[in-house]
């Protein structure tokens, strides 16, 4: 059995309340009595992207657990290289990054635009991503992740900064069938849909809840939920080669 811990959206700013939330949750893990295989952060590390958020950033998502963590629409590239994979001189380019477990393989691709909100594969992306599934016997899984969805989720601003030019990436899916899921963050809210025919798994956010369309959400202010407490996504790959997935609320006990 393989378990992939996966959070997202913790937005850390220098604030008690982000890194309160932040920590709670990797405390929680940390604290498991089981070593899980892997703890994926899908993005939106930080709120502002400097160098101070990334210093704090890397100590706050420390872990005993095998980490991988991937950009979202409010981290920059060579600040995120130069803070959590200490880069001196980080280029700016995409930030795709892959480990490969004992029967798993997870591959974080960079779905950010610079200075924009939206998501993107970049070609060179999409190159990187195909090298890894190459490079992967056909009879281990590979779980692909990046921030943005590449679908809509009925979410009207969500869906208005999603993940574009998604029918490259279903192209890609098509030609290699042991791409068993996508993982995702960016709607900070925990959701379960399909994408190329493979699971496409959302991780709730650590910092705020989206609250949906049919919540009450009658105006800009009201997406946001600040009240909810955070939660994780638990991503258990069976020996049958089944997929299943558990949402669980994570509870400052301080």
């Amino acid at each position: 059995m393989i378990v992939i811990a996966h959070l997202s959206d913790t937005h850390l700013d220098g604030g008690s309340r982000a890194a309160g939330r932040t920590r709670a949750v990797m405390e929680y893990l940390d604290g498991l009595a089981y070593d899980l295989d892997a703890v994926l952060v899908s993005g939106d590390i930080t709120d502002h992207a400097t160098a101070a958020e990334y210093e704090e950033a890397r100590e706050a998502l420390d872990s005993r657990h095998p980490a991988l963590l991937c950009p979202g629409n409010h981290d920059d590239r060579a600040a995120f290289r130069q803070g959590l994979l200490g880069e001196a001189d980080a280029p700016a380019a995409a930030v795709n990054q892959v480990l490969r477990g004992d029967g798993f393989v997870l591959a974080a691709c960079d779905s950010s635009v610079p200075g924009e909100h939206r998501g993107f594969l970049e070609d060179s992306t999409l190159a990187w991503l195909e090298a890894v599934l190459e490079e992967t016997p056909h009879d281990v899984p590979v779980l692909v992740a990046f921030h943005h969805p590449p679908v809509a989720l009925h979410i009207p601003y969500v869906d208005g900064i999603r993940q574009f030019g998604e029918e490259r990436l279903a192209a890609l899916a098509a030609r290699h069938p042991h791409l068993t899921a996508f993982l995702c963050g960016h709607a900070h809210t925990g959701a379960a849909t399909t994408f190329a025919g493979r699971p496409l798994l959302v991780a709730p956010g650590v910092v705020s809840t989206c609250r949906l369309p049919w919540e009450a959400a009658t105006g800009a202010g009201e997406y946001v939920h600040l009240d909810e407490p955070p939660a994780v996504a638990f991503h258990v790959l069976g020996e049958d080669g089944r997929l299943t997935t558990h949402y669980r609320v994570v509870v400052d006990r301080r």
